[in-house]
């Protein structure tokens, strides 16, 4: 006779099952309700003032799922909006002015600075060293995916260190800096987008092949 799948194993089949689901939800929750409190301010007064006017028929615009969804359509109209100034030339002076405003304000400037540094550089290709790399983490036995983000020359020997950005699994906005020794890194042919594939899909989404050692350690094939 055929063994029926033990409790045990129909849970973890379960669990294995919903967890992607509930993962997707909670990150499509969290920017929903981001996006639309952040128009929540101006949308909620300006609908309340228009139902106070006539309450009968326009007291539907109270309701709170169409306030979400206006507030949501707002913010989203607001950041295609900012993505369209931002190619042109008024919107290009109109961000130069705001950094300025920005750099004048100690803790604001640190941090607007800080994250706007980041941001280029994952979105611009590096100069001789590859961006998405393999850093021996916790140990040598074992790798983490990193970002490098600078290069710089250890005092006294002139040796290459990398900063090294590596992103947690599954929300890549939190992490560690490492400073490594450019020869001990592994470089990838994978673009920032697939980095962070892997990252968020925890390994799942993933090429067939991967690089583990780095080219210093490699050994070529004998004939």
């Amino acid at each position: 006779m055929r063994k029926s799948p033990s409790l045990r194993r129909l849970f973890l089949t379960g669990l294995l099952t919903l967890l992607p689901i509930w993962l997707t939800w909670v990150v499509v929750k969290f920017v929903f309700v981001l996006l639309s409190d952040a128009s929540r301010p101006l949308v909620g007064p300006l609908l309340h003032d228009i139902a106070l006017r006539d309450p009968q028929s326009w007291g539907w615009l109270e309701q709170a799922w169409l306030q979400n969804g206006l507030a949501l359509l707002a913010t989203l109209a607001v950041i295609l909006l900012s993505g369209v100034m931002a190619r042109r030339v008024v919107g290009q002076t109109l961000l130069r002015w705001f950094e300025s405003l920005v750099q004048r304000i100690p803790l604001a400037s640190t941090i607007y600075g800080s994250a706007r540094q980041l941001l280029d550089i994952l979105q611009t290709k590096p100069d001789g060293t590859q961006r998405v790399v393999l850093i021996d983490f916790p140990h040598t036995e074992m790798k983490t995916l990193g970002f490098v983000t600078k290069v710089m020359r250890e005092v006294g020997t002139g040796r290459e260190l990398a900063a090294v950005y590596v992103p947690t699994t599954p929300n890549p906005t939190s992490g560690y800096l490492e400073i490594v020794p450019v020869e001990k890194m592994t470089p990838t042919d994978w673009s920032v987008d697939q980095a962070m594939s892997f990252i968020i899909s925890g390994g799942a989404v993933s090429p067939d092949t991967i690089p583990f050692a780095p080219p210093s350690q490699q050994q070529t094939p004998r004939a």
